[in-house]
């Protein structure tokens, strides 16, 4: 077995992954900007290959804060139509992390 290919590889048999990588994006709904200010509880749509371990090292790499809890959703892609075809949107992943109480808050909600 090729050793430098067994390194690139994580616990969740993907690729190895950067910070900016893992988070695709936040989720800014009117749910999350909730769940943001009362609880500090913040959604991101991240990296279907990304495990918890990933997405709290990620967030706390890119954003100076520390990470308490992260729950992850795989969530189904819609199904849509244009004109007489139908299509799929595709499958995601959703990661709601939760800050620790002494942790600065994250500033884009």
């Amino acid at each position: 077995m090729n050793t430098s290919m067994h390194s690139r590889r994580t616990k969740s048999g993907g690729p190895k992954l950067d910070a900016h990588q893992i988070v695709i994006r936040p989720l800014i709904t009117e749910k999350g900007t909730h769940q943001s200010t009362h609880k500090a509880a913040y959604p991101f749509e991240v990296n279907p290959w990304s495990t918890k371990d990933e997405i709290k090292g990620a967030i706390e790499e890119l954003f100076n804060v520390k990470v308490a809890r992260v729950r992850t959703a795989n969530r189904l892609g819609k199904n849509k139509r244009f004109k007489n075809r139908i299509g799929k949107l595709s499958n995601w992943k959703k990661a709601i992390v939760t800050l620790k109480p002494d942790s600065p808050k994250i500033e884009l909600f």
